[in-house]
């Protein structure tokens, strides 16, 4: 047979037989003496069965194993394994299916947020803050929360969500002292001033959660948003940060 032919009698391309050649799973026929490849029934056979082992899911390195009689794992140990990584994927879909139901419930409604899909705690804060001002440094906000959102443990994200969540409902006055300095100088004195009515906004634990932006090279999530602000409204910020913590050590 030529490779057109075995692979037409396995139910697999001619691709797919030269691919197992170079991968070494399947041996190079003898040739015939216009070079072309000359495949027995042997071949064919072995050509049937790595066909069936990857259409159970295992990789060619594991087919790899199968094959080898006198090294590497055996038929029953690799299919156990790959009935054991089935059943976790299965559980994983489950899961996801499960948080699904809910959003896409929420999204029929209307009711998710243009951040989503997001947890039920940021939607529930989100829709509680009704509807913002159009601000950029409202939707930096949202923007923000939707990533601590995705990043944060979900053991952490309830209670941090919770702390933002009581002190948003006051940043709408503090938005447009920030916005106002998307063009100011560093020191200009509008920044001590938003720094404070954002201070008085955070509660104390809240400047414990938020880390100090590190070496300022982008390598840190608190860096990256610093990076993303106005050199005034960044300057506001690690102030307010700063006020909130030693606030936060003299009430110890």
């Amino acid at each position: 047979m030529r490779i057109g032919e075995i692979a037409a009698l396995v139910g697999v391309t001619p691709r797919a037989v030269r691919h197992y050649h170079q991968s070494g799973l399947l041996p190079e026929p003898a040739r015939r003496a216009n070079g072309y490849r000359e495949y027995g029934v042997r071949d064919a056979v072995l050509l049937a069965r790595i066909r069936r082992l990857t259409e159970l899911g295992l990789g060619l390195d594991e087919v790899r194993d199968v094959l080898a009689d006198d090294e590497g794992r055996g038929l029953v140990e690799v299919l156990e394994e790959l009935a054991e990584d089935l059943a976790r994927q299965e559980a994983v879909i489950r899961e996801r299916r499960e948080r699904l139901v809910p959003l896409l419930a929420e999204a029929r409604a209307g009711r998710l947020p243009a951040e989503g899909p997001v947890s039920a705690e940021l939607a529930a804060l989100l829709a509680g803050l009704g509807e913002l001002p159009e601000s950029p440094m409202a939707a930096k906000d949202r923007e923000i929360l939707a990533l601590l959102d995705v990043v944060v443990p979900e053991e952490e994200r309830a209670r941090l969500i919770g702390l933002i969540g009581g002190t948003a409902r006051h940043a709408h006055e503090v938005y447009p002292a920030l916005d106002a300095l998307a063009g100011a100088a560093p020191d200009d004195p509008r920044v001590a001033e938003a720094a404070r009515m954002l201070a008085a906004c955070l509660p104390d634990e809240l400047g414990v959660d938020i880390p100090p932006a590190g070496s300022g090279d982008g390598s840190s999530l608190a860096d990256t948003f610093f990076a993303d602000l106005a050199p005034a409204q960044s300057a506001a910020v690690r102030m307010a940060i700063r006020l909130v913590r030693e606030r936060g050590e003299r009430n110890r």
